[in-house]
C-alpha cells in the first residue's frame, strides 16, 4: 500500500484527497520508484478540473516528474538500475504518491550535485523546454528567442538551454521580480506584460528583426503580439493556452505576411518511443552541464510543499506567485 493524492471528483483544491491506495503493478520493462519529491505543472491543475485526462491506460493519479530511489525492477528491465540508485523520471501520471511505475526508457541518474528534491524540478519543465527547442524549433546559433512566462519551471529552464545552444534568450513576466530572476538566468533582456509594449520591446532589441523563435504558453489572447514580434520565416511554438483557445482575426493573413511557422506541441500524449528519445537526446546533450564544475545549468525551486499540503500547493501555482518549480516531499526521509 502506498499514500497518494487522489481526485474522485474533478473541481477545485479542496478536492485533492490524500489516502492509501494499492502500489503500482510493474509492467513489463518498468522500474518501480520509491518517491521522495513530486513537482507540479500547470498540466497538473487542469487535469484537477477535469480538462486533462491522463493518456489510455495510464495512472489517473496527478503528477508528471518525479525524482526518488530505485525500489523494484520489473520483469523484462534491461537497464542496469539496481535498487536505492538515485533517479528522477518523466512520467504519464502517477507522481503524487509514495511509489510510481515507470518505463525504465524515461528514467534519469540525478546529477550527484542535485538533491532529489532540486532533481524532481528537471524531467517535465526541462524536457519539454528542450522538446520545444531543439526538436521542434531546432533553434541555431545566434537566434533570438523570445520565452512568454520567463520565470515558470519551462520558462526558467528554456533561457537556460537558450543560452547552452548559443541563442539568445529574451522574455516576458508579469513583475519585476519575476523579470529580475530571468535575467539572472541569462535573459538577454525582459519585458513586463502587464505594464509593457513587448512588441515595441522585441523590435527595438532585435534592430526590427524581431525574434526568430518564440514560446508561447498563453495562446489566443496574445497571437497579434506574437505574429508581430515575430522575425520573417520565424518560428512560433505554441505549447499551451493559457490565455484563451480562441482566436478572432486575421491570424492566417498576418502569419502569411512574415511567411511564419506556428508550430505546436504536447508532450505528455506522446508516445514511448518518441519520449525515450528524447530523454536519451537530453541525457547525451543536457544532462552532464547539471554536474559539471561551475555547473552552467541549474532547477529554479520557488518552494516546496509536504503531500499533505498539496492543496497549498496548487492555490500557490493558480495565484501565479511561484517563480520556478513547486514542489512536494513525499518521503523527506530520504536523502
Amino acid at each position: 500500500m502506498m499514500r497518494a493524492v487522489c481526485v474522485d471528483v474533478p473541481g477545485g483544491v479542496e478536492d485533492l484527497l490524500l489516502r492509501t491506495v494499492s502500489r503500482p503493478h510493474l509492467k513489463d520493462g518498468e522500474v518501480l520508484i520509491k518517491v521522495h519529491a513530486a513537482a507540479l505543472n500547470r498540466a497538473d491543475l487542469l487535469q484537477r478540473r477535469g480538462l486533462y485526462p491522463p493518456p489510455p491506460g495510464e495512472s489517473d493519479i496527478i503528477g508528471l516528474e518525479v525524482a526518488g530511489t530505485v525500489h523494484t525492477l520489473g520483469p523484462g528491465v534491461m537497464s542496469p538500475w539496481k535498487p536505492d540508485d538515485r533517479v528522477m523520471a518523466l512520467l504519464s501520471g502517477g507522481g503524487y504518491a509514495e511509489y510510481v511505475a515507470v518505463p525504465e526508457q524515461l528514467l534519469m541518474p540525478v546529477p550527484s550535485n542535485l538533491t532529489l528534491c532540486q532533481a524532481a524540478a528537471i524531467p517535465e519543465a526541462w524536457l519539454t523546454a528542450f522538446q520545444l527547442l531543439d526538436f521542434i524549433a531546432r533553434v541555431k546559433e545566434g537566434e533570438v528567442v523570445l520565452v512568454h512566462a520567463g520565470a515558470s519551471g519551462v520558462g526558467t529552464a528554456a533561457v537556460q538551454l537558450v543560452r547552452l545552444f548559443g541563442a539568445v534568450p529574451i522574455v516576458t513576466a508579469g513583475s519585476a521580480e519575476k523579470l529580475k530572476l530571468a535575467e539572472k538566468l541569462g535573459a538577454a533582456t525582459g519585458f513586463n506584460y502587464r505594464t509593457d509594449n513587448f512588441v515595441q520591446g522585441v523590435h527595438e532589441f532585435t534592430q526590427g528583426k524581431g525574434a526568430n523563435v518564440i514560446l508561447d504558453c498563453i495562446g489566443g489572447s496574445n497571437w497579434e503580439k506574437n505574429v508581430s514580434s515575430l522575425a520573417m520565416d520565424g518560428r512560433w511554438v505554441l505549447y499551451g493556452t493559457m490565455g484563451g483557445r480562441t482566436v478572432e482575426g486575421e491570424l492566417l493573413g498576418r502569419l502569411l505576411s512574415k511567411r511564419g511557422h506556428l508550430l505546436t506541441s504536447l508532450l505528455r500524449s506522446r508516445n514511448l518511443q518518441y519520449k525515450a528519445d528524447l530523454v536519451a537526446a537530453f541525457s547525451h546533450r543536457v544532462l552532464p552541464h547539471f554536474s559539471a564544475q561551475p555547473a552552467s545549468l541549474r532547477p529554479v525551486i520557488d518552494s516546496t510543499f509536504k503531500l499533505e499540503d498539496v492543496s497549498e500547493a496548487h492555490r500557490h501555482m493558480e495565484a501565479n506567485r511561484n517563480m520556478g518549480k513547486i514542489v512536494i516531499d513525499v518521503n523527506p526521509q530520504i536523502l
